[in-house]
């Protein structure tokens, strides 16, 4: 199977070349990636678990799926794109606010990714892709932010970062 690549882009998301998704890790090279949020009618956060066999944060509950974009791929199609692949299902998005963070992780890699936020709503239950995906559960902002400060070892860096700093945008 080819390796994915990923976008490279500079702090304005301008992009400026391709590289294989593994050595952008390895090199920590700044690259453009998309975190999908679903909500339901009660303002509850469909989180997943990521696979206990994923190469970084394996088992770590994140939002509802995130990936990169493809070469040509708008942000949208990519969140449609994955949530499909990871959850089963797709739901209209929209693009929210984008932000760069840098992550290494006990494994050696680097994830230094400019972050699409995009939202959507939703009442179904997804059917997870077990490759990708653990287990996944509806949960309240409020709860979510509660346990982040309580059991933080339980969630993914970029999750922990969105709650941090960028709270506001995703609550509606």
């Amino acid at each position: 199977m080819k390796e994915e690549l990923v976008i490279l882009v500079d702090e304005n998301d301008n992009k400026i070349g391709l590289m294989p998704k593994m050595e952008a890790h390895e090199k920590a090279v700044l690259h453009r990636a998309f975190s999908v949020f679903v909500f339901n009618d009660k303002k509850e956060l469909m989180l997943q678990q990521r696979a206990l066999h994923k190469y970084h944060s394996p088992g770590l509950w994140t939002n509802t799926c995130c990936s990169h974009q493809r070469d040509g791929e708008s942000n949208i199609e990519a969140g449609t794109r994955r949530l499909q692949e990871e959850m089963g299902f797709t739901v209209p998005l929209e693009e929210s606010i984008s932000f760069i963070y840098k992550a290494p992780f006990d494994n050696g890699l680097t994830e230094h990714e400019l972050d699409h936020i995009l939202i959507g709503h939703s009442e179904q239950e997804p059917v997870i892709n077990e490759e990708e995906v653990a287990a996944w559960k509806w949960m309240g902002l409020e709860n979510v932010k509660q346990d982040i400060v309580n059991r933080p070892e339980l969630y993914t860096a970029w999750f922990k970062i969105i709650f941090d700093k960028f709270y506001n945008h995703i609550e509606r």
